[in-house]
């Protein structure tokens, strides 16, 4: 269900129920033509693009965000849903600032959604959400996020729950209830440089 609503100081609500039977969605790169972001999907912030990485997870692409802003984001669907899994494989690679790797989901457009975002420099895994283009934090869970190596992040929503694992160990788990359903992506912070594969959504719980 599609109802825009948001008034000052409260989050802007685009959708209040996930779409018809929405499908389960999977994403490995290789197809897609290199240098640019992946085909239908849509940059909020930063410099995407799909390139080849000699130990992507699945051979030859993965997707990278290679440039610099507050907080890089991209939509990779417009499929809607509400109580899903996200799993993705990340790589940090570079950062003097930060080395992130985060899964946006139930997003209403570019400046409303939430973050499960995991950190190698500073070793958590966060829970946070993002309104009116502001971020505040939900919950923190610590847990060692290795730069250079290619790890699991997965995200599980079903209801106002919402929980965070990292190499399928549960790290981060809270209760919020700003958003129902949305679309879904990535995300990095600052001058993080980090390469995302294998991302697969699956719709309920």
């Amino acid at each position: 269900m599609l109802l825009v609503t948001g008034c000052a100081g409260q989050p802007a609500v685009t959708y209040t129920s996930a779409a018809p039977s929405p499908s389960a969605a999977s994403r490995n790169f290789d197809q897609e033509t290199t240098g640019r972001p992946p085909e239908g999907s849509e940059v909020f912030s930063g410099e995407w693009a799909v390139r080849a990485e000699a130990d992507a997870p699945s051979k030859p692409n993965a997707l990278c965000q290679i440039g610099r802003a507050e907080f890089p984001a991209i939509a990779l669907t417009s499929t809607v849903y509400g109580d899903l899994s996200i799993t993705v494989r990340f790589k940090p690679i570079s950062g003097r600032e930060d080395q992130a790797a985060g899964i946006i989901f139930r997003v209403q457009d570019k400046d409303n959604y939430y973050i499960l975002r995991a950190n190698a420099l500073e070793g958590n895994v966060n829970l946070y959400l993002y309104a009116n283009g502001r971020r505040s934090g939900i919950k923190d869970g610590s847990a060692k996020v290795t730069s250079g190596q290619w790890q699991e992040l997965r995200l599980e929503a079903s209801g106002d729950r919402l929980r965070g694992f990292l190499g399928g160990q549960p790290v981060v788990e809270a209760t919020d209830a700003t958003y129902k359903a949305g679309r879904v992506g990535l995300w990095t912070k600052a001058d993080s440089v980090t390469c995302f594969d294998d991302m697969v959504v699956k719709p309920g719980l």
